[in-house]
């Protein structure tokens, strides 16, 4: 496993921006307890991506939904239109819709009428656990009202981003059985959020039965979240069989900057992250780390 940070061009495929002066992240308003999120109160902007991802040669990035207010979803998406940034930073966005909505074709097709809007995020997950839920609906891939507003992607030509645990991977893959003419990106490895034999083996097989679904990509970011005490060997672990599911053409590198943060610095994550992937060939490198992204997200670099 090589040690060098790997140099060639990278499109970050996940990461968030976020001015809490906006009072617009209600998820980070303080709230007394221990959660964990201490790290997270404050401004993430543009000179903090430029100052953490200093170590990378970035070529462009994609920005994803930040939890942005629900009610305001468009807001997010004209704030960061006013933000002054290099190019190619945040050059696309993912942007939030909520998919069940009676209103939600008026809400995409304002969205899609924005140039670097690619696709919409709504996070799903859900697990027999409710602390690890984030939704108590397990079958909301499954509601009519929600695969209306879903089908109404592809006339939009917006992609759709997927953050669910294990326990969703069968309705993802139907899910993307059925919607052939939808691209789906899921986020964070598909989230290998259950530690013991039993959890992993459900990620594992739930992720290459998955794999089998063509119009699904795979986002390598942010394993940390599920294995905040990690080893090199432990996400090693993570990050092959992902790539060995998918394939170097169907996976790219994120770093979910700045939650990712709360357990490793981006520098960390790249050189982890390259020393996995040091005996691929340079093309599935490439791949990996920009080529999928660009063409996915249809990034003009």
């Amino acid at each position: 496993m090589s040690n060098t940070i790997y140099q060639g061009p990278i499109i970050d495929a996940h990461h968030h921006l976020w001015d809490l002066s906006l009072n617009r992240h209600h998820w980070l308003a303080p709230t007394g307890r221990g959660d964990g999120l201490a790290p997270l109160r404050r401004n993430f902007l543009v000179e903090d991506y430029l100052q953490q991802s200093a170590c990378a040669n970035i070529v462009a990035t994609v920005h994803a939904e930040a939890n942005w207010d629900p009610a305001d979803p468009l807001g997010e998406v004209e704030w960061l239109d006013t933000v002054a940034r290099p190019d190619g930073l945040a050059a696309r966005y993912v942007a939030y819709a909520a998919l069940a909505r009676a209103d939600v074709e008026a809400t995409l097709e304002r969205l899609a009428a924005h140039s670097r809007v690619a696709g919409i995020r709504e996070i799903l997950t859900w697990h027999p656990d409710p602390a690890k839920a984030r939704t108590a609906d397990a079958g909301i891939m499954k509601s009519p009202a929600w695969l209306k507003g879903l089908a109404a992607l592809h006339r939009h030509g917006l992609s759709f981003d997927l953050l669910i645990s294990p326990w969703q991977l069968a309705d993802t893959l139907q899910l993307a059985t059925d919607h052939p003419e939808i691209r789906f990106a899921v986020n964070h490895c598909g989230s290998p959020m259950d530690r013991d034999a039993e959890g992993f083996a459900r990620w594992r097989e739930g992720l290459r039965a998955l794999a089998a679904a063509d119009n699904v990509v795979l986002k390598i970011s942010d394993p940390v979240a599920y294995d905040p005490q990690w080893t090199v060997e432990s996400l090693a672990a993570v990050v092959n069989h992902c790539i060995d599911c998918f394939m170097p053409s169907r996976c790219m590198f994120a770093s979910d900057y700045p939650v990712s943060a709360l357990h490793i610095s981006f520098e960390e994550w790249l050189s982890v992250f390259s020393g996995i992937v040091g005996s691929l060939s340079d093309a599935e490198k490439r791949s990996i780390f920009h080529d999928c992204a660009r063409d996915f997200y249809q990034v003009a670099v």
